[in-house]
Formats: C-alpha cells, structure tokens, sequence
C-alpha cells in the first residue's frame, strides 16, 4: 500500500472518530436540556396546597355585659328533611341539645314528615311551613323546647309566603325568625324577584324590630364580602355573590341589624357553612358562609357565641349556633 493511502484511511479514521464524539457530545447537551427543563417544569407544577380549614373554637358561654348563656339556637339548612334523617341528622341535634331547632329547605309536606322527627319529645312544640304549589321545594321548620307566645308563618304577601320560606315565634323577650331566602338561580333568573323579596323581607323585620328585638337566622343565600367565600372573583357573577344580592344584605344590616359571627371575628377567614358536591368541596374547604344569625342591635349586648358546626355532616350546609343571653 502506498503511504499517501495510508495516510488517508487514518484521516478518515479519525474524521469518523470525530463526527461520531461530536454526535454524543450534541446528544448529552440535548438530553442534559431536557433534564434541566424537566426539572424546572417541576418546579412550576408545585405540589397542591393544602387545604385551609376552620377550627370551631370554644363555646363563649358569657356575653359582654357579663351574663351567661340562657338560650342556644340552633338553624341547618338539611337540604331535604327525608334525606337528612336518614343520614342520622337527628343523632347530631340530640347532641347539641338547642332549646330551639331551626331547619330550612325541608322539602317536604307535613303529611309526608318522617315519624323519627314528629315524635321527638324532646321538642314537643313543632311548627313546619311547606310550598303550596311544588311538591318536594323549599319549606322550613322550627322545633321548640318550650312553647312560644306565638307562631305566624310568611310575611304577610302571598307572593312570597307560597313557597313557604319564613316562619316567626314570639317569645317574651325576643322574636326569632327563621328563613329560608329565596335563590337568585343558574343564570340569574330569579334576581328581580330576590331583589323584590330583599326590600319585602326587611320591611317585614323592621316592623316586628319596632314591637320586640328579633334573631334572624337561616340560609340568606348571600356571602356578604369576599371574605365569606373561597373564590370571589370568580363568583361575581354568580348567585349568592352578584353586587345586587349584596347591597340587599348591606341595606339590612344597614336598618339595625347585626351578623353575629362578623361582629364576634371580624377578620376570620376560610369559615364557611355550604359546600357544592361537586370537585370534592368540603374536604378542600372551598365553600360560602351563607348561613346567619342577625341579631336586632338591642339584642348585642346579650351575644355570647356563633358557631360553625363544620363537621357535622348530613347536607351541603352544616349547622350553625347562637349562645345569647336574652
């Protein structure tokens, strides 16, 4: 072989050898790229945050002006009564023990009440309002421990007392209200009406507010401010958060009236009273206070406590109780 050949094959050889180390030096930058995006796509995909949860203190059995606790009042929202005491709600009233028991969104006729609630001795005083045209919608009930001067039921116009939303008990010192305000809807269809309903209702409470101080409590299906719902901005829109919803609440607040739980812990977040069933809500805690105690301002020096019962289970709502000295 002639030198000049040889000399050729190991130039080849070499520029072979070359190629081939650039190829993998070219492949370990690529596959050190992919590495070093991978991790920083890692970084950006965080872990889920945990979920923020609200821990019920303890009961405040003593009021500011120093007397103890003579009443509990208690308000669920059951989300359909028949369904509820099957889910044993009763077992966590029975354990609670309010001298009175308010229900809302009964959904049912007193014909078709559950006989483990209309024999409860331990409240033999029981008043119950139902929907006169929709079978299975709306309704609200209140169980007593001792027997009110008096009970109506509505407020008195016939457009809204046929869905039978509200009833009212006189005791001596107090009126308490019970209600179960109406929805504005999936695209808020019922918005005018609610509006109409918000200026009846508090014309209705400021009048019995003239003759006695009252509590209000119930589903008032409104979060007042945006620190009584897990995602206000994107509920603006939405019922229980539209601005009309709102400034109803504000105008009621406005006419002597006080949220009990706001007036107790003013800067309390992540403390809700309803979750959907959907996205698994509950456990995230992504949910809406849209249960209250309104107490006539009379009535605040007696406020001992609101509590959030958030683990009681049994409907998308869990219950609520006021300790008061009246």
């Amino acid at each position: 072989m002639k030198r000049t050949d040889h000399v050729r094959k190991r130039n080849l050889k070499r520029k072979v050898k070359d190629i081939k180390e650039a190829k993998m030096k070219k492949r370990g930058r690529k596959e050190g790229h992919k590495k070093e995006t991978s991790a920083k796509k890692a970084k950006k995909s965080k872990e889920p945050e945990a979920p923020v949860l609200y821990e019920d203190p303890p009961d405040k059995m003593t009021s500011k002006d120093g007397r103890s606790a003579n009443m509990k009042i208690t308000s669920w929202n059951v989300d359909g009564l028949r369904a509820w005491v099957k889910k044993n709600g009763l077992d966590w009233v029975r354990e609670e023990a309010p001298d009175v028991l308010c229900l809302q969104e009964t959904k049912c006729s007193e014909k078709a009440l559950p006989a483990q609630i209309t024999s409860m001795p331990e409240y033999p005083h029981k008043y119950w309002a139902a929907s006169n045209d929709k079978e299975g919608y709306s309704g609200v009930a209140m169980l007593c421990k001792t027997e009110p001067l008096k009970v109506t039921y509505g407020i008195g116009k016939e457009e809204h007392d046929k869905e039978g939303r509200v009833i009212t008990a006189e005791f001596p010192n107090f009126y308490l209200v019970t209600a179960y305000v109406p929805n504005a809807s999936r695209g808020l269809v019922r918005l005018d009406y609610r509006k109409t309903w918000d200026v009846d209702f508090r014309a209705y409470l400021s009048e019995l507010d003239i003759q006695k101080p009252l509590v209000l409590c119930g589903d008032l299906n409104v979060a007042h401010q945006e620190i009584d719902l897990k995602n206000p901005k994107g509920n603006k829109k939405n019922a229980g958060f539209t601005p009309e919803e709102r400034e109803g609440f504000s105008q009621l607040l406005a006419a002597g009236f006080v949220d009990s739980f706001r007036e107790l812990y003013p800067e309390q977040a992540n403390a809700y009273t309803f979750w959907t069933y959907m996205m698994n809500a509950r456990s995230k805690n992504v949910g809406w206070r849209l249960d209250y105690f309104l107490l006539s301002s009379s009535l605040l020096p007696g406020l001992c406590d609101n509590k959030i019962r958030n683990k009681a289970m049994g409907s998308d709502h869990c219950p609520i109780t006021l300790h008061i000295a009246v």
